[in-house]
């Protein structure tokens, strides 16, 4: 596995190189022995604090991202690499379950009826109203992965993100999955 420690605006001994190493390939070898590599990036904090991030790149198209905060440049590492390590607890958790995971009231999204109710509840908007035009802060352009609806939450959980775009498997129609305000997530399908 591939380690790449780099710090932002903070130099990085070689004692918290060793604990990054340490603690990643534990991590590693505990649940995927196959993660291709990492990059942690160590930058200052509010309040002379560090933050810490962590990309693990698991397998293709599986990313993982945890970051954290705190006085101590380990304990914001530490941190950081506990998320890491309960997203991959999670991840390994779904794929030794053969359903997928994905289930409402109890029913495989397989045997969901095609005619099934479906609600908008609207959050509260106690907050004033948004510009006409908002600014586009950035763009990206990204591979559309091709999964199943269980799959896709998966890689949203994954991914640390509030919305992922991607092709159905079973459909071939694009598809996206987001993380609604209730914490809940929407699955937005086109019309046949």
């Amino acid at each position: 596995m591939d380690i790449r420690v780099a710090g932002h605006q903070v130099e990085t001994g070689q004692a918290f190189r060793v604990h990054v190493d340490d603690r990643l390939k534990q991590i590693a070898e505990t649940y995927f022995k196959r993660v291709i590599g990492a990059t942690v990036t160590l930058g200052p904090g509010p309040h002379d604090s560090f933050q810490c991030d962590i990309v693990m790149h698991v397998m293709q198209g599986v990313v993982l991202k945890g970051s954290n905060r705190a006085g101590i440049a380990n304990t914001a590492f530490d941190g950081a690499a506990d998320k890491i390590e309960k997203q991959l607890r999670r991840y390994m958790r779904r794929l030794k379950d053969k359903s997928g995971g994905a289930t409402l009231n109890g029913l495989p999204l397989a045997e969901i009826p095609d005619n099934a109710e479906y609600r908008i509840f609207e959050a509260d908007m106690d907050s004033e109203e948004a510009a006409d035009a908002p600014l586009t802060i950035a763009e990206t352009r990204v591979d559309i992965p091709e999964a199943s609806v269980s799959d896709a939450v998966m890689m949203l959980d994954l991914r640390n993100t509030t919305a992922l775009l991607f092709k159905n498997s079973g459909t071939g129609a694009l598809n996206m999955v987001y993380r609604r305000e209730d914490g809940n997530i929407g699955w937005v399908e086109p019309r046949a």
